[in-house]
């Protein structure tokens, strides 16, 4: 799921030159095949990538939507062969949502950090329990994996083995999955835009920690769960931090003006935006001003919601 307002590409293939036919399996690097779902939209792309690791007994991550000529596109690629592990990066229906099925159906095990709401830092358990704060955009809310994966887990398959990686930001579950020289990015690292951050579910000092943790790491290559290969992945994780950087020195600028609430911030810094975007626009706001907060150098006049007044903390 995408930020609105950044559809920059960097250290990536162009998002034009991106536009696989959804239901074909493609072979994307050594041992990963994958099949586009079709669930094109504002927010997905082209549609959210499943991707298969391995041959004859295969991981599948992200099987996607629930979406009945998806999951047989899936099977039908992978006939004579069999799924013995499915990984969930998160839970969002577009993601998460083909894994009860395959499950029920056909008896996989579905592994993930937890469900929607596991990982939360305890400012965004507080404010949720605050009940003003809204976001659940997408959430998968009956996601439960049958088995938990700890940060740093491996789980080996026949021919395979796939570190898991806690990378909360996106969302508090979200897992990252590292193969040989490959990690499988879902929501986290996209090459066409950056990834929308939510609250409660999305935590924007998450999401920084997460990206440092993806630099401290060797690999470049990254498969994101929308859009096309990303080629040298620490360098679009460095943009992605960049631009967190800039949205946040606008905001602090804005802010110099004068207390403002969520809304207004949003019209001031996405100009032009169209209407269907400025719900999510002031989404990612919203993150940054509740991450600003927590560091003392904006003030809230109450518990940070959509309606709360901020404003620059003098004495920082």
């Amino acid at each position: 799921m995408r930020d609105p307002s950044h559809p920059a590409l960097t250290a990536t293939q162009p998002a034009s030159a991106f536009d696989p036919t959804p239901g074909v399996c493609e072979t994307v690097a050594d041992g990963v095949r994958r099949i586009l779902a079709p669930n094109p939209s504002a927010m997905t792309f082209r549609g959210t990538n499943t991707y298969i690791v391995g041959h004859g007994e295969v991981a599948l991550i992200d099987p996607g939507p629930m979406h009945r000529g998806h999951a047989d596109a899936v099977l039908a690629a992978l006939a004579g062969e069999r799924i013995s592990h499915i990984f969930v990066t998160h839970a969002h229906l577009d993601h998460s949502a083909l894994a009860h099925h395959l499950h029920r159906e056909l008896a996989i095990p579905v592994l993930a950090f937890g469900t929607a709401q596991t990982g939360r830092r305890p400012i965004m358990q507080a404010l949720e329990r605050d009940g003003q704060i809204g976001g659940g955009e997408g959430v998968d809310a009956a996601f439960a994996p049958t088995h938990t994966l700890p940060d740093r887990a491996r789980v080996a398959g026949s021919g395979w083995s796939i570190e898991a990686l806690h990378t909360p930001g996106h969302m508090s579950n979200h897992m990252c999955f590292a193969f040989d020289e490959i990690v499988f990015t879902g929501d986290h690292v996209m090459g066409w835009s950056t990834s929308m951050i939510s609250p409660p579910d999305g935590d924007a000092a998450a999401f920084r920690a997460s990206c440092e943790r993806l630099l401290a790491r060797p690999e470049t290559v990254y498969l994101p769960g929308h859009g096309p290969t990303i080629t040298d992945g620490p360098a679009r994780v460095r943009a992605l931090l960049d631009h967190r950087a800039a949205r946040e020195a606008q905001i602090l600028a804005a802010l110099a003006d004068g207390g403002q609430d969520v809304a207004t911030l949003t019209a001031r810094l996405y100009a032009g935006l169209a209407p269907q975007l400025r719900t999510p626009a002031s989404r990612n706001v919203l993150a940054h001003l509740i991450d600003l907060a927590e560091r003392n150098r904006v003030l809230a006049d109450s518990t940070p919601h959509p309606h709360t007044r901020f404003s620059l903390n003098e004495n920082f």
